[in-house]
């Protein structure tokens, strides 16, 4: 059965069969990697795509530039991003650049980890956390 993926680039939907998710599909758009192994950067409309129109759980780090802790972690959700594509996409959303969506989903806390599947958010955990503990608490959650 098809997954439909939407591209972290140009935000395509793809349908990508779930046994070849591991081989490193590209977008049919723009013919770049689904998943590389690094956080997407999501704005407002972005965002919606992912959660409305991919098959995968998405998990989204709410952050802001001027956040230490946002900063401290940034490392370790890259490393999680390593650990956890392609079954589960992660992203990076800007709270300052987007402050309506932050709004809309209450998020109080930066750092916040927030976890959507099929529409809808499943899982959330406020605070800097090491990629291991990201790791554990995603899988936890699926």
């Amino acid at each position: 059965m098809p997954l439909h993926i939407v591209c972290p680039r140009c935000q395509a939907v793809n349908r990508v069969p779930s046994e070849r998710l591991s081989e490193s599909p590209d977008c049919g758009r723009c013919h770049r990697p689904l998943f590389d192994g690094h956080p997407a950067t999501l704005n407002t409309a972005d965002f919606e795509r992912h959660v409305s129109r991919g098959d995968i759980p998405l998990l989204v780090d709410f952050w802001a530039p001027w956040c230490g802790p946002c900063r401290m972690m940034a490392p370790a959700f890259e490393q999680a991003a390593a650990q956890l594509e392609p079954r589960v996409r992660l992203a990076k959303v800007n709270t300052d650049e987007e402050q309506a969506l932050g709004a809309r989903l209450a998020i109080r806390s930066i750092p916040t980890l927030a976890l959507f599947h099929q529409g809808r958010e499943i899982a959330r955990q406020a605070g800097a956390m090491g990629a291991g503990d990201i790791v554990r608490w995603v899988r936890a959650h699926l």
